[in-house]
């Protein structure tokens, strides 16, 4: 199963960088992908900043990624990891790192957060972002 943050989720929606690159990646493996209550929410405050005639346009994406990406639920081992996360992370990329490391399901990360992709390789999660080169959270 693959995790994805909401910086990888707000790839659903036209005219962000790197829009085409994501959904020829993420259509085909819709059925790998999870996410949490926060990327859902990460989402839906992107669709919100779009202009009143396509904010309809991205709430109807909101609402596809929604019903076909399954979302998962933090639990307290997730917390746990994500306080530890916390002293390098951002308080929300911490929670996106508990969640994936946490779920047994979970070996990939599909995250556009350089410092996120970095501390998830510490935790041997593979991270995929399409359209950026390899390497290129390293940089």
């Amino acid at each position: 199963m693959i995790y994805v943050d909401g910086s990888a989720l707000v790839r659903f929606l036209p005219g962000v960088r790197f829009f085409d690159e994501w959904n020829g990646w993420a259509v085909p493996r819709l059925n790998e992908l999870a996410t949490t209550q926060l990327g859902v929410t990460e989402l839906r405050q992107a669709a919100e900043l779009y202009p009143r005639d396509t904010k309809a346009r991205a709430f109807e994406i909101v609402e596809r990624v929604k019903a076909r990406v399954p979302v998962i639920r933090f639990s307290d081992e997730n917390v746990n990891v994500s306080t530890h996360a916390a002293s390098v992370l951002k308080p929300f990329a911490a929670l996106h790192l508990g969640a994936a490391v946490t779920h047994p399901a979970v070996d990939t990360i599909a995250t556009y957060d350089a410092e996120l992709a970095r501390v998830a390789e510490l935790y041997q999660l593979k991270v995929v972002t399409p359209g950026m080169p390899a390497g290129w959270q390293n940089g």
